[in-house]
């Protein structure tokens, strides 16, 4: 069954909302999308999760896809991690019997990682694919301080994001990504990996972190080097050689998913 709505999320702010459920659903997974995308990104994803009987909650970060707001900015890093606390107390009170796991890529990812430091032992595990947790490659350095926040820049991601060209055509002409980014955006992504490198010990709740080795966004070495932060004692971390950011729109994408789905599943048996 599919549903979808706009929804008021903590604060009042009101975010747009999709649920796909299963009805013999064993987990549900809240996915969370990246920079200057949306949700509707993942419908192949959520397809193979209710093929394997996972009910999946998504929905459009603030200033992206359907949801209100100022494109592509944000005032503070924490309504990131907050929308989705929200979103995960939804699906907890929806499926009150059934284990919660996490699905965030990019900046999704870096979302699934504070949640993850600020709301430890709230879901049954988390994982990450090209998550922004150290910023190894600098994207976000490039901007200078003190400007306006509400400045822009043009989003300039579509030929690095996967090795498709499929999938970067689709990107390019898809009218729900936000072609430009802020400054506030920037800012407080600056923020948010400076809280977190306070905080990842923080983090110990089972994990799976995934990255393309080849990945021009992202460096694969943030997942590397937040594998050694984390005080997580059930933790994974798998590196996808050749492949660039979006690891799940790549040609190998079924194995990709299907390591989330093995890896999910193992966790509900135990």
């Amino acid at each position: 069954m599919q549903a979808e709505k706009m929804v008021d999320s903590y604060d009042g702010f009101h975010i747009y909302a999709r649920k796909d459920t299963s009805e013999n659903a064993k987990a549900v997974v809240v996915v969370v999308h990246g920079l200057c995308e949306h949700q509707g990104r993942y419908n192949y994803l959520t397809g193979k999760l209710n093929e394997h009987n996972f009910s999946v909650y998504r929905f459009d970060h603030r200033g992206h896809g359907k949801s209100d707001g100022e494109r592509a900015y944000l005032k503070d890093f924490n309504c990131l991690t907050d929308d989705t606390n929200f979103i995960v107390d939804l699906a907890e009170k929806e499926n009150p019997r059934l284990p919660v796991f996490l699905i965030g890529h990019s900046m999704g990812g870096f979302t699934v990682a504070c949640y993850g430091a600020k709301y430890p032992g709230k879901v049954n595990g988390l994982v990450l694919s090209g998550a922004l947790t150290n910023d190894v490659a600098g994207a976000f350095k490039q901007i200078p301080d003190g400007l306006d926040p509400h400045k822009t820049f043009p989003n300039e991601l579509t030929d690095n994001i996967c090795r498709d060209p499929k999938v970067c055509k689709a990107y390019a002409d898809d009218p729900l990504r936000c072609h430009v980014i802020t400054a506030g955006l920037v800012y407080a992504m600056q923020d948010g990996v400076r809280w977190l490198g306070e905080n990842a010990g923080k983090f110990k709740d089972p994990a799976l972190l995934m990255h393309g080795e080849c990945d021009k966004i992202v460096s694969y070495k943030d997942s590397c080097k937040f594998f050694t932060m984390i005080g997580s004692q059930d933790k994974q971390l798998k590196i996808y050689g050749k492949c660039y950011h979006e690891i799940m729109n790549e040609y190998c994408r079924d194995e990709v998913i299907s390591d989330v789905i093995r890896w999910i599943e193992n966790r509900i048996q135990r």
